[in-house]
C-alpha cells in the first residue's frame, strides 16, 4: 500500500470516528509505550518496530508511563527493605 494512501485512510477513519487527527507515527509511539508497559523485552520491541539497532528502540520510542515509574520505585523500595 502506498504510504500516502494509508495516511489518507487513517485520516478518513479518525474523522468518521469523531477523533482528532492522529498521525500513524504517533500510533507507533503509543504501541511502543504500551508494549513496554506490558513488559515486552526491548529486543522483541526492536524487532516489532523494525529497528536495526537496539539503541534506536531504547533512546527514541518508548515513553515511560507514570505507572511504570511507580512500579520501578516500588521494586527499589522492596530491595532496600531487605
Amino acid at each position: 500500500m502506498e504510504p500516502r494512501n494509508l495516511n489518507r485512510s487513517c485520516s478518513r477513519l479518525t474523522a468518521l470516528a469523531g477523533l482528532r487527527p492522529i498521525r500513524l507515527h504517533d500510533a507507533r509511539h503509543s504501541c511502543a509505550t504500551l508494549l513496554t508497559a506490558a513488559g515486552v523485552a526491548p529486543r522483541v520491541l526492536m524487532e516489532i518496530l523494525g529497528h536495526s539497532q537496539i539503541s534506536m528502540t531504547l533512546d527514541v520510542c518508548p515513553h515511560v508511563t507514570q505507572d511504570t515509574q511507580r512500579e520501578a520505585i516500588s521494586h527499589r523500595d522492596r530491595l532496600l527493605k531487605r
